[in-house]
């Protein structure tokens, strides 16, 4: 189990490896089986940054899914939530604006200490970027940055463009993250194979006029142990 204060206690499978990045520090990676819910993943991630900062816990990668849900971030404007009482909305003190978790959809927490590592927070979120374009590049997909977007984007020459005349792009995976005494929480999704509709109900991260993808809608047909592994190896490399 990962925690059990507050008498909550998730069942994790737990590994770990030497990240490349600090040889100090063994990085512990977790994943749930089974949909958790938002509230108790918050407290969790409070906990184990509070642990981390104290020297009490290793640094943390946890793999899972949430029932459907929104979420919004720092930045969310009231008028991107379209469809307030579709799901259950959470306000959350991650960057960022509205997004959609659900199952499909492979969110990687991550609990690291940037103290030991690097103090430049523009440079630790290009690297979680980065982590999520070469992961999908090992499924054939060629994921980019937008400096006026936030996440990673796919280019789609195969649908119409847009009213302007360019070229329709895509948002397969989005980021947001928190730090508190230098611990990093919060931390990437990546659609494997969501309800696509599901995001529906809200301006995904702001963004009007794009829309969303998954490895799934790409023609990848992917487990989610799969992409477990790929992140965990280019993780390995990056850091």
């Amino acid at each position: 189990m990962i925690n059990e204060r507050g008498g909550i206690a998730l069942e994790l499978k737990r590994t770990s490896f030497q990240p490349q990045f600090s040889g100090e520090k063994a990085v512990e990676w977790a994943i749930s089986d089974h949909p958790v819910a938002y509230q108790d993943a918050l407290l969790q991630m409070e906990t184990r940054a509070a642990d981390i900062a104290a020297g009490t816990a290793p640094e943390l990668i946890w793999l899972l899914e949430h029932s459907p849900l929104y979420t919004a971030g720092t930045s969310a404007q009231p008028q991107d939530l379209l469809l307030p009482d579709r799901f259950p909305v959470f306000q959350t003190g991650r960057g960022g604006q509205y997004t959609y978790h659900g199952p499909g959809q492979r969110i990687a927490y991550v609990m690291l200490d940037l103290s030991g590592r690097t103090r430049d927070v523009r440079r630790f979120v290009a690297v979680l970027e980065q982590w999520i374009i070469n992961s999908l590049a090992s499924f054939g997909i060629t994921g980019e940055r937008r400096e006026e977007r936030v996440g990673v984007w796919v280019r789609r020459p195969d649908k119409p463009p847009l009213p302007d005349g360019t070229m329709r792009e895509d948002k397969i995976a989005a980021l947001g993250i928190r730090l508190r005494k230098w611990i990093s929480f919060h931390g990437i999704s990546i659609n494997v194979e969501p309800e696509l509709s599901h995001f529906d109900g809200i301006v995904p991260c702001g963004v009007a006029g794009h829309g969303v993808t998954s490895l799934y809608d790409l023609g990848v047909t992917a487990t989610m142990a799969d992409v477990d592994i790929v992140l965990k190896q280019e993780f390995s490399r990056l850091f």
